[in-house]
């Protein structure tokens, strides 16, 4: 590994072949605090190092938990964990804390199947007080424990971690604000390294930056002092409140700290061991770098944020040109192609610009881009009151994140039947994120609702002509589409409106007729030739295309319905529906995803697990004819 590209300490434990001696004496807590100071600096080192090479040979999140190494080995050696409880927020940087909770020897599975979680999972380990996978949880979540510890007259000291990208979220505000007003004793650390998943955006980033270098402040109260004699702590108080970040968690009733170097060992665990001691509402500002010691992932840690196995020598290189275009790449290309072609166009994103696919379009489009920080609830109502004044709003959107602005979703789109496009990224199985981060539920949860219609398209040709179709209706509309590449089909540079709830038939057969919804009709096809079946390729789950479904009905014996959604009120509730209103009684048998949720690992084993790829749908459909 050449030093141009490790810094300093990283390269020297890798220089030493990776032995980590240190690293392997310490396997949980009780062990790491017998260690004085320098052998704690060590451990940070060889964690590091060790991060490093897990995640370059696994994947997984790696910027930000190169990060946190030194808060995560002072926070264990303060704190009585897991008696004392720690809240991480994202739990994505936990990797280090895993490595010293017992978990280092399962670090070569990390978001495989039957592996560990990329999360905090309270299954997995005692140490992981609480899931956070999703963002801004851990202050209400850390208040709830400390209620409930100064409820049942437990001494126990409650810790929530949540970084500057979190933090942005009204959800954590709400906490700050309940906990805030109250006398229970919690430490909320914010973990500041200016960066999110993408870029930081809002006035709240800008209010936490203004503090880094200290200098305004400092001479501010140097100029207070000289002039203001008797009344410098007064004024030293006033100019605070005008120019630290600090004021804002105070009026929210937190005793405000910081900020301070989080890398600083010398300077991390004696002012915690000072706020331990503490009573009431504690806030500590810690001030990180994301890809600290690896120098790839300074420079660039949205690229070094989640990565795929690498050679950390060489670092993270460019894929090869000409493979298959990935269902976030077919609607980053639409939505530049949509917005030249009519200026109402607005694309928006609740912090997703790299994974939702609009950084050319944020290029191209800036005036047109919003990025609302993690805020889904905000960005869909913004996105609402533009629809209002006329202009035509995209919400790029995860399936998992949509959940989180329901309320918004029904109250101010489709009641108010607003013209608004929602792509729909990461529909169905995820893979190495796991339960947390599966779209699962989506069609569940949207075809219920009046006024929205929702596409499935099954390949990449289809997803740009749906987004064309969705965006050109005067109503809500939504287009899902799973993670990952399609099955290699051209997405036509020509738009063309579909027919709305209308599919089509791909196959005929004899028996039985397969009803596929989305990029489920790829193994539908390959099932369906074992036992001459005919496939639909249903499009839209509302408006479902009744006429299709009777048609099959009416010359089949039975009829299957597949999709990667929940069974329970999903796309073949919805046939069934129709079947119901029609008064047709058929058999049908229903495929997608079982009522429990889904582990992290690959992709196809997740398939294979549900049975959704060939050989599960032609053992379902063979063992429904047989029995």
């Amino acid at each position: 590994m050449s030093e141009n590209i490790l810094n300093s300490t990283v390269g020297k434990q890798a220089a030493g072949a990776l032995k980590y001696e240190l690293l392997k004496s310490v396997n949980y807590p009780h062990e790491l605090r017998r260690l004085d100071m320098k052998q704690l600096r060590q451990l940070a080192d060889e964690l590091r190092a060790f991060l490093l090479e897990s995640v370059s040979q696994t994947g997984g999140h790696l910027s930000s938990n190169l990060g946190t190494v030194e808060l995560t080995i002072a926070l264990h050696d303060v704190f009585d964990t897991p008696h004392d409880r720690i809240v991480w927020d994202v739990g994505h940087q936990t990797y280090g804390h895993k490595v010293l909770t017992g978990r280092r020897a399962g670090m070569d599975r990390m978001r495989m199947w039957g592996g560990l979680s990329g999360f905090p999972r309270r299954e997995e380990s005692e140490y992981d007080t609480f899931g956070t996978a999703h963002s801004s949880t851990s202050i209400s979540a850390a208040f709830g424990m400390a209620v409930a510890s100064r409820l049942a007259s437990v001494k126990r000291h409650v810790v929530a971690v949540i970084g500057d990208g979190a933090m942005t979220a009204g959800m954590a505000f709400e906490a700050l604000n309940n906990a805030g007003a109250s006398d229970t004793d919690l430490l909320v650390i914010l973990n500041d390294n200016e960066m999110s998943i993408s870029p930081p955006v809002g006035a709240l980033n800008k209010y936490f930056a203004k503090l880094m270098s200290g200098r305004f402040y400092t001479a501010a109260r140097g100029l207070g002092e000289k002039v203001l004699g008797e009344l410098a702590k007064r004024a030293e108080e006033h100019m605070k409140g005008m120019v630290t970040p600090g004021t804002l968690f105070e009026e929210m009733g937190f005793n405000y700290i910081g900020p301070i170097d989080g890398h600083d060992l010398d300077a991390l665990i004696p002012t915690l061991r000072n706020m331990k001691e503490l009573k009431g509402p504690q806030f500590l500002h810690v001030v990180t770098k994301k890809g600290q010691g690896y120098k790839l992932a300074e420079a660039d840690p949205v690229l070094y944020h989640g990565v795929s196995r690498f050679d950390t020598a060489n670092g993270i290189v460019g894929g090869k040109s000409g493979g298959k275009q990935t269902y976030t790449q077919v609607f980053g290309e639409w939505l530049c192609d949509m917005a030249a072609k009519d200026p109402r166009l607005i694309g928006i994103t609740p912090a997703m610009r790299e994974g939702s696919g609009l950084v050319k379009f944020a290029e191209l489009y800036p005036d047109r881009y919003f990025d609302t920080g993690i805020a889904e609830q905000h960005s869909l109502t913004f996105a609402a009151g533009l629809a209002c004044e006329g202009y035509k709003p995209v919400v790029a959107i995860y399936s998992t994140f949509l959940q989180r602005a329901y309320d918004q979703l029904i109250h101010d789109v489709q009641i108010q039947n607003l013209p608004i496009l929602f792509a729909i990224d990461r529909a169905g199985l995820v893979g190495g994120d796991g339960a947390t981060h599966n779209g699962g539920f989506d069609l569940t949860y949207l075809r219920c609702l009046p006024n929205l219609t929702v596409m499935t398209p099954a390949d990449e040709n289809e997803c740009r002509q749906m987004l064309y179709t969705g965006f050109q209706m005067a109503t809500p509309a939504a287009v899902r589409y799973p993670r990952g590449t399609g099955p290699g089909v051209e997405a036509r540079k020509e738009m063309t409106a579909l027919p709305v709830g209308k599919g089509e038939i791909h196959r005929r057969g004899s028996a039985v007729a397969i009803l596929a919804f989305g990029s489920v009709l790829k193994p539908a096809l390959e099932a369906a030739g074992e036992i001459d079946a005919t496939v639909a390729n249903m499009r839209f789950v509302k408006p479902l295309d009744d006429a299709l479904v009777l048609e099959l009905a009416g010359s089949h014996g039975l009829l299957v319905t597949i999709e990667e959604n929940v069974i329970m009120g999903g796309a073949g509730s919805a046939v069934l529906e129709a079947l119901q209103r029609a008064g047709k009684s058929v058999p049908v048998l229903q495929l997608g995803l079982p009522d429990r949720f889904i582990d992290q690992g690959d992709p196809g084993i997740q398939l294979a697990h549900v049975g959704l790829n060939k050989e599960g749908i032609l053992k379902s459909i063979r063992s429904r004819l047989e029995g």
